[in-house]
């Protein structure tokens, strides 16, 4: 595979992933604000699914595609910005692991209460501002790795 293919890939992978990613959190964010079991529910239930479907495979190809890269390229991975955002992807990554996890209980939750016609409990609740807490570091190193990989910074820890 060229370097230009692996780029493009590597690219497009972020895109989707850093989309997906904010999307479901809009929609997610957006439902609970409404406080309704059922909207609720079909949205845990939809986020969830493009967890699997489209987050789960781009989380794998963005370190594969870029240590291919980094492979054909040569470049140390020392090289400051480089390695930064290897940093970034782990903490975001870090985020992301408790995030899915409690997409899943949030979604059984919000099914319990959907199918009793009950309020949701406070531990929803609380599962959702985690929830929502986890995905600010996540979202700015996103952030923060798009701006590493395109401006490419030189810093030294010396």
């Amino acid at each position: 595979m060229t370097y230009l293919t692996l780029k493009s890939l590597h690219i497009l992978s972020m895109v989707l992933l850093f989309g997906v990613g904010l999307g479901s959190a809009f929609y997610k964010w957006m439902a609970d604000r409404g406080r309704d079991p059922q909207h609720i529910y079909a949205t845990n239930r939809t986020v969830v699914l493009a967890d699997w479907l489209f987050t789960t495979p781009t989380i794998l190809l963005q370190p594969a595609s870029g240590a291919a890269m980094v492979v054909l390229s040569g470049i140390p991975l020392s090289t400051s910005w480089l390695l930064g955002s290897i940093l970034l992807y782990l903490v975001a990554g870090a985020c992301w692991i408790p995030v899915v996890v409690l997409q899943i209980r949030m979604r059984e939750i919000s099914r319990h209460a959907a199918e009793r016609g009950s309020d949701l409990p406070e531990r929803y609740w609380r599962y959702a501002r985690i929830w929502f807490w986890l995905g600010v570091p996540a979202f700015l190193s996103m952030v923060m790795i798009v701006c590493l990989m395109v401006y490419k910074p030189v810093w030294s820890l010396i």
